[in-house]
């Protein structure tokens, strides 16, 4: 069963890409009066006044923006209230379980029946709704909706089938593979020699993760780095049961700095990789430019929360490691093998059939090294497709607003403006947007990839990896999940610390 589930998972996969790809190949091509989003250059108004002039000149002249721009602001806010959905959800959950069991002591009532039929389709409901990587998904049927009452049925599929779903595709294979027994296994083992140094405790594990993980992400990428570290906070740290202050604390540390971490190459962070081609933007650029600040500013940033949180952190006394010793080694051939399928799927991130064919080929030998391997869990990675997808799908039609923000702003008003509109948004969203501002200049450039990069931790929406981690350490933070106050308040002294350092050292 579970290799028909993969398989499937696969299929569906590739040839959702391919049917995409072949739709953006010839964009228009039977509907060439569609224009959604309407290109910039069609506003004309270059010589409005301010800001604002502009904006309502192009609320006026098409009004889908506006509808579009509210039914976003709506998903945002939902973001926020995930949080309280699920907490609906656990109530339904609990008067459904007390009503199963008042049942099953009394004779079979068809009203109770339908009563518990009704709160748990109620729990589900809420359930879903309190998804964070299902919100924008949600909020995808009004726009979808208001698309076909505006523009009609042609210019949504024309719209759709014109947008590139390689990141997504690119995020859920990489997520799958990264969480395979023997890359975690491997990428535990470098970690572990670095908790070494310092006696393999519960503090030097912590500060390991934290400091040496994310930076793994510039060579694995950002989502396999989050997966790995968030799967060994997981067992190493928040299975100790830390502090409620404690846990937020290394959530904003993790999230911040995996946003950072994958500064120090070209190819493994998407706000980087989005402009990376148009801004000629190389692996010794980004390292000697924003790479040893990122490394720098996790020092410090790890430093400052360890010794704050030092004396609670000591105390946590780690579990045996009994379970360690009686684990199946791995042979290095197969973990020399998934190493060159994430090596593979890095390589051709841009190319979302090659991406899926290597997968499938992936799941094949894992069949066939079942003895070494663990159950594939998809949903998780699946489910931060679905979201980013999603996100690519609403985030086109919100140029209109943010490239004209983007560009009327020098460079510390860009950086705090990019990190402001990060917090809202995929930071991608926000360095691609701003790659469609024309004239912008480099110290331009450097300013809103700080802000972006800088900003990736402050919600769960604001970078591409941040849903997976929040999928994988969301029951430790109880039955309500994380809370977007919370990671708020933990993660913005890490970005403050970030963005000075990328703005202020030479």
């Amino acid at each position: 069963m579970r290799t028909i589930e993969c398989l499937f998972a696969g299929f569906v996969l590739f040839f959702g890409p391919v049917h995409l790809a072949s739709g953006a190949a010839h964009p228009g091509t039977d509907h060439p009066e569609i224009n959604l989003p309407k290109p910039l250059s069609e506003y004309q108004d270059d010589q409005a006044p301010n800001l604002l002039v502009k904006l309502i000149n192009r609320a006026k002249i098409e009004p889908f923006n506006v509808i579009a721009s509210l039914i976003f602001l709506c998903a945002i806010v939902h973001t926020f209230l995930t949080s309280k959905f699920m907490h609906i959800s656990h109530r339904y959950r609990h008067e459904f379980q007390a009503l199963e069991l008042q049942e099953s002591k009394s004779a079979n009532d068809a009203a109770i029946a339908r009563r518990r039929d009704a709160l748990l389709f109620r729990a589900q409901v809420f359930h879903f709704m309190g998804e964070v990587e299902a919100v924008f998904g949600i909020w995808l049927i009004p726009l979808f909706l208001v698309i076909i009452l505006m523009k009609g049925w042609p210019a949504l599929v024309a719209y759709v089938t014109g947008l590139s779903v390689a990141e997504p595709v690119f995020v859920v294979v990489i997520m799958a593979m990264a969480s395979s027994r023997p890359i975690l296994r491997f990428a535990e083992n470098l970690l572990a020699k670095a908790a070494a140094l310092g006696q393999s405790t519960v503090s030097a594990w912590w500060l390991s993760i934290l400091t040496v993980g994310p930076l793994l992400g510039s060579f694995i990428t950002e989502p396999a780095a989050m997966t790995i570290c968030a799967l060994l906070l997981k067992q190493k740290f928040y299975a100790l049961k830390p502090s409620k202050k404690l846990g937020y604390a290394t959530l904003g540390l993790l999230f911040v700095n995996i946003s950072v971490g994958g500064a120090l190459s070209h190819f493994a962070a998407p706000p980087v990789v989005m402009v990376a081609t148009k801004w000629d933007w190389d692996f010794h650029f980004m390292l000697t430019r924003f790479g040893w600040k990122a490394v720098l500013g996790i020092i410090i940033a790890n430093l400052t929360y360890y010794a704050w949180f030092r004396k609670e952190i000591s105390g946590l006394k780690p579990k045996s490691t009994d379970e360690k010793e009686k684990r199946i080694p791995i042979p290095l051939p197969i973990t020399i093998v998934h190493l060159l399928f994430l090596v593979w799927t890095v390589f051709t991130s841009h190319y979302p059939a090659l991406v899926i064919l290597g997968f499938l080929f992936f799941l094949a030998f894992m069949e066939a090294t079942s003895r070494h391997q663990s159950t594939m869990q998809l949903r998780g990675p699946l489910l931060v497709g679905f979201f980013l997808a999603s996100l690519v799908i609403h985030g086109g039609c919100e140029q209109w607003w943010i490239a004209p923000v983007l560009g009327g702003l020098s460079e510390w008003p860009l950086l705090v403006g990019a990190i402001l509109l990060t917090a809202f948004n995929d930071n991608a969203a926000i360095t691609y947007l701003a790659s469609l501002v024309p004239g912008f200049s480099p110290s331009l450039q450097y300013a809103v990839m700080a802000g972006a990069i800088s900003g990736g931790g402050l919600t769960v929406i604001a970078n591409a990896p941040n849903p997976a981690g929040q999928s994988i350490l969301a029951p430790a933070f109880g039955q309500d999940g994380i809370a977007p106050g919370g990671l708020l308040a933990a993660a913005l002294l890490p970005t403050i610390i970030m963005a000075w350092l990328f703005m202020l050292l030479p």
